[in-house]
């Protein structure tokens, strides 16, 4: 990965809390498959870490549970994004020897790997090409969904998975919501995010020049509803600003679109138009 794209002036994805039903079943999925660890765990909720020191995701069972609602906004999927193509590598190995259902894609500017957590939660694990590699026409990145060579990716491994690289980060994150035209407006002109790509019933928003920090669709359907505070699927996912100067000025813009602001001690809270909840953090 290229630190340009999440240092500076870049506003990127830092973490995410999503909902699950059962506790000790996804604390043992998100370890033994995806290879995260665990910082804190109480009850009703886990920390997960790549580093061991800052937590990326939070797991949570939250009181009266219910499945995941189909057609509704919210989690379409996470993306977790690898330093490096061989750590992609080992980790497919490591899923195939599992026995775990994937997809996979070349998009281009990344590989990627997909699956879902016990609650059907959608995860990507990918790793990006050079940006130098990445073709561009006037503010537009071209991705597309190849298939992937999973023979030339095995055929890089250099080692045995042994858990998520400490480099490993939230990549973006991609979300359902109700209409893309207001989505658009939130994330471009309130949070200051860049449309570079444009398919049908979907978009991809970055910052920085990166290929997309967050996606957005329609695929459920225009004018979905948003799911129940206690549906398996997002919480919240936090962006997070170089500054707080940047930061009460994307504030101002939200407030100049109607959008409402709640402030707490260490972040502030908004809603995009589609109900999903953003932590803004510095």
């Amino acid at each position: 990965m290229e630190e340009k794209f999440f240092k500076g002036l870049t506003v990127y994805v830092e973490e995410l809390s999503i909902n699950v039903t059962d506790l000790h079943k996804s604390i043992d999925f998100y370890q033994s498959i995806i290879g995260f660890q665990v910082l804190e765990q109480t009850e009703r909720t886990a920390k997960l870490s790549a580093n061991g020191k800052t937590a990326i995701l939070t797991l949570e069972v939250p009181e009266d549970v219910v499945k995941k609602e189909q057609r509704t906004t919210g989690l379409y999927h996470v993306a977790v994004l690898l330093p490096n193509r061989q750590a992609l590598s080992s980790f497919l190995e490591h899923v195939l020897r599992r026995g775990v259902h994937l997809g996979a894609a070349d998009h281009a500017v990344s590989e990627a790997l997909y699956l879902s957590d016990p609650d059907g939660n959608g995860i990507e694990v990918y790793c990006d090409r050079a940006s130098t590699n990445w073709q561009w026409s006037g503010d537009q990145v071209q991705m597309g969904t190849d298939p992937l060579n999973g023979d030339g990716l095995l055929a890089e491994i250099h080692e045995v998975w042994n858990g998520l690289p400490t480099e490993t980060i939230i990549g973006h994150i991609h979300l359902h919501v109700d209409r893309l035209e207001t989505a658009e407006a939130f994330y471009s002109k309130g949070l200051n995010f860049s449309v570079v790509a444009r398919y049908p019933g979907a978009l991809f928003t970055s910052t920085g020049g990166y290929h997309h920090h967050i996606g957005l669709n329609i695929w459920n359907g225009e004018g979905a509803p948003s799911p129940k505070t206690n549906s398996v699927g997002l919480n919240w996912f936090s962006l997070k600003f170089p500054d707080e100067d940047a930061r009460e000025k994307a504030i101002e813009r939200l407030k100049a679109l109607g959008i409402e602001v709640a402030t707490y001690s260490r972040y502030m809270d908004v809603k995009d138009p589609a109900g999903n909840t953003i932590r803004l953090t510095i």
